[in-house]
């Protein structure tokens, strides 16, 4: 699943993505006007795995991925520049959007001043009209095919029309009911202002916890407050410091902070949710392993994610919730309970079920 990184040029994009990935990309000053994506795959943090690791003591452990794209700055009114961004990626499932939050004289804002509600307006209004313009060329498209006597499609024309007057009101596409047609024909489009989106305030290391940056966030999440949008707060500098450290050196630095764990652990989770996954449990003596899943996905296809002789010969998936193995201590702790189930193919998976495939094939 793929998450691209945006934001308004000199915003810290790249740095959050340094402190994601762990990488150490050159962090610029200055607005930069082309520059290849940069890609990182990052595994989601999860204690469920590093418990049942403790306990099982498997030759392997794996954990579920997010990859990031980090894309050069976006620019209000350059709809040239900004249209090459989206063209790279309209194939991206979700977006992290960077809204600077911090002053520095050395970092030039593009627009003058740090303005965090501004910025993050401006941003979704240049992904408004970029969508705006692609449905307007598609129905141009469709007039003059109409004229040469082709036939549209009148359900496409429909849905376009549909979402030309949501955009002409500077309304994002996410914020919008569609069918399930609906859905399916917008699929093949890739509008960007549809995508479910993390706005990220980068504040400065004094103001991480500060009554001045709760209140932008309320602000920014009053602005959002359509489907599939959440906010949250973080330094990226100190992120981006505490994910180059060793890792017992970084446990110290975070207690001398006061804090728990690391905020990208929160951007990380939250960004998992934002695109709709959630993870099962395989555990063993030769992997315990989190297996990546779309909520609302059945034990049938569910297994087929570890293999499709799995899928195809299913029989039972012998489900334990990880609260209740936790409790008990083994599966057959959790047996003697009753709280292992045997469940049929339709059966719903639970975020953090632990699943034993029973198959013939």
């Amino acid at each position: 699943m793929k998450t691209a990184i945006i934001g308004l040029a000199n915003s810290g994009k790249t740095t959050i993505f340094n402190a994601l990935t762990g990488l150490n990309l050159e962090v610029t000053t200055f607005p930069t006007l082309a520059a290849d994506p940069h890609t990182g795959v990052v595994k989601v943090p999860d204690p469920r795995i590093t418990r049942l690791t403790e306990m099982f003591k498997p030759k392997k452990s794996t954990r579920a991925t997010v990859e990031y794209i980090d894309y050069i700055g976006l620019t209000k009114g350059d709809m040239e520049q900004n249209r090459k961004v989206f063209d790279l990626i309209r194939d991206a499932d979700a977006i992290v959007h960077v809204v600077r939050g911090f002053a520095d004289e050395a970092i030039v804002h593009p627009m003058g001043s740090v303005n965090p509600c501004r910025d993050a307006e401006t941003v979704e209004l240049e992904m408004i009209f970029g969508d705006l313009e692609l449905v307007e060329k598609r129905l141009e498209r469709m007039a003059q095919g109409a004229q040469r006597g082709k036939k549209p499609d009148e359900a496409e024309q429909r849905l376009l029309v549909k979402c030309r007057e949501a955009l002409e009101q500077e309304t994002p596409l996410r914020d919008l009911a569609f069918t399930e047609e609906e859905q399916k024909a917008m699929r093949a489009l890739q509008f960007m202002s549809i995508k479910p989106q993390l706005i990220v305030l980068n504040v400065a290391e004094q103001d991480v916890n500060s009554a001045g940056t709760g209140a932008v966030t309320g602000e920014l999440q009053e602005f959002f407050k359509g489907r599939q949008v959440r906010v949250v707060s973080l330094c990226g500098k100190i992120e981006m410091e505490i994910a180059q450290l060793p890792p017992d050196e970084a446990e110290a630095f975070l207690d001398d902070l006061g804090i728990a764990e690391p905020a990208l652990n929160k951007l990380i989770r939250l960004s998992y949710e934002l695109l709709g996954l959630i993870s099962f449990l395989t555990a063993g003596e030769d992997e315990v392993r989190a297996w990546t899943i779309r909520k609302g996905t059945d034990a049938q296809r569910a297994a087929g994610k570890i293999h499709s002789d799995i899928e195809r010969g299913f029989i039972r998936a012998e489900v334990v919730a990880y609260d209740d193995f936790i409790v008990h201590g083994s599966l057959a702790a959790a047996r003697d309970k009753g709280l292992v189930r045997l469940e049929g193919k339709t059966y719903e998976v639970k975020d953090g079920d632990i699943i034993n495939f029973r198959f013939n094939v």
